[in-house]
């Protein structure tokens, strides 16, 4: 099926952006796809091909060839057994799991790998909620390098209260960081607002133009090289923790893309970054009773704290 051709005058609010960025903006796609037609030949800049980095000026006429939507890849729910991925809690509206690392939360374009919607799935689960149908029940989600608790709701009833109770913020959510070195103070909050990075697509920053985000810490016990942190987020931003504390100098153990020092991930035996979701708390969406589940640390983590806490 022919592309959907789109032509028009980058506005004055668009001046300097990158291409793709200003793709982004116009269009609605995420940065990665405005790269990616950047990529292919089907972005063209006052009737010359035009590249991802290149900048727009006000009045430059933009072409760009997008795909219909019948040409884009179809999502779903593909059943598949979640080795290592465990029940928590499960009645019926809603099911706990405790996701290990490489998991993601539901299918999305470029993620080939295994997902907690497809494994409730193979275990004989039904999601039965509104919104996209392969993100069904999903009110928050974690990084595929994230381990830890998500609640996935299986009624609408609870899908609707439980996704106003995040956005209202009501919804206790408690992680725990190994990160290098100690912060000051050890008992603090990150208010600073995150963005997609201007030079990485995968990353983020903290941007005056991103958006709010705040994250509370205590350090918990401090070792010679790093600190083992409890956070609870007042904002569910993408890659939060990550990003604020990196910006403070004080990366994820074994998050090598956002600084941390390879050397000493390498010591820890670490392979991602040590952050996981240790605790979830709400209102149940239909017994209204305060709920609260908790997870251990993983394998991996547990040993480089072990290792870390020897000096």
């Amino acid at each position: 099926m022919a592309p959907d051709e789109r032509t028009l005058l980058v506005p004055d609010g668009l001046e300097g952006e990158r291409v793709d960025a200003a793709i982004a903006r116009l269009f609605g796609v995420s940065r990665t796809k405005a790269a990616d037609l950047a990529a292919a030949g089907h972005v063209s800049l006052n009737h010359r091909p035009a590249v991802k980095s290149d900048r727009v000026s006000a009045g430059d006429l933009l072409e760009v060839a997008l795909p219909r939507a019948e040409d884009s890849p179809t999502l779903a729910v593909i059943a598949e057994p979640v080795p290592g991925m465990t029940i928590v809690h499960d009645d019926d509206d809603i099911v706990v799991v405790d996701k290990p690392v490489g998991v993601a939360a539901h299918p999305s374009v470029g993620w080939t790998g295994p997902t907690v919607l497809g494994g409730l799935a193979a275990a004989g689960y039904r999601i039965s909620t509104s919104g996209a149908s392969e993100r069904q029940g999903v009110v928050s989600r974690l990084d595929v390098g994230t381990s830890g608790l998500m609640v996935v709701c299986k009624s609408e009833r609870a899908y609707s209260v439980l996704k106003r109770a995040f956005k209202h913020r009501t919804v206790d959510k408690t992680y725990h960081a190994l990160v290098q070195g100690l912060p000051d103070p050890l008992v603090g909050t990150i208010d600073a607002p995150i963005g997609r990075h201007p030079g990485a697509d995968y990353k983020f920053a903290v941007l005056d133009s991103g958006r709010n985000a705040v994250t509370h810490y205590e350090v918990v016990e401090a070792f010679r090289h790093a600190s083992l942190l409890e956070i609870h987020l007042e904002t569910g931003r993408t890659h939060q923790i990550r990003v604020h504390f990196a910006a403070l100098h004080h990366p994820c153990c074994g998050d090598l893309i956002y600084g941390a020092d390879p050397t000493l991930a390498a010591r820890l035996g670490l392979e991602r970054q040590w952050l996981h979701a240790s605790g979830l708390g709400f209102e149940h969406p239909t017994r209204h009773e305060w709920v609260t589940y908790s997870s251990p640390f993983p394998a991996d983590l547990q040993h480089a704290l072990d290792v870390i806490s020897t000096g």
